[in-house]
């Protein structure tokens, strides 16, 4: 499995990273019928913070990036139910319901793409600061005096 087709299947919703049902089910190998009803049988394992419910004027809108980025197919239609998305935690208990080796392995390699994000914007972070606090060295730094100096040249008496 190539980590960036995971990592171009990664949205941001509400300010969490996550990813959707449907991309979840063609990863894992399952209809997204099958992933669906295996969610619903097992509700209690998905708290609010594992699983969000999109609206459809999200699930619209999240479509029309993955398309404008060549991840979903234009044709798509990802069902007439509401679309599930998964948090970090939610894709691997996902797994865990789904019961596959397929899933499993696929869950790890998410785990691995979910955990280089989080690496990279900490890097981000980390020179985000350093930045700063070069501008405001150089912000204490005395500003370019002009000099005065003598043109070259002849002299006239």
């Amino acid at each position: 499995m190539e980590l960036e087709t995971i990592r171009s299947m990664i949205y941001e919703v509400r300010g969490v990273r996550v990813m959707l049902d449907f991309d979840l089910a063609r990863l894992y190998q399952v209809e997204n019928r099958t992933l669906k009803q295996a969610v619903r049988r097992n509700m209690d394992r998905f708290p609010d913070d594992f699983m969000l419910k999109l609206a459809k004027e999200e699930a619209n809108r999240l479509m029309l990036i993955g398309i404008s980025q060549n991840v979903i197919s234009p044709g798509y239609n990802p069902g007439p139910g509401q679309v599930f998305a998964f948090t970090e935690e939610g894709v691997a208990m996902l797994s865990a319901v789904l019961r596959s080796h397929v899933a499993v392995n696929v869950s790890i390699e998410i785990m691995r793409v979910f955990v280089e994000i989080r690496n990279h914007l900490a890097a981000t972070g980390r020179l985000s600061v350093e930045l700063a606090e070069l501008r405001a060295r150089m912000d204490l730094l005395p500003e370019d005096q002009p000099v005065q100096r003598r043109r070259i040249g002849y002299v006239k008496d």
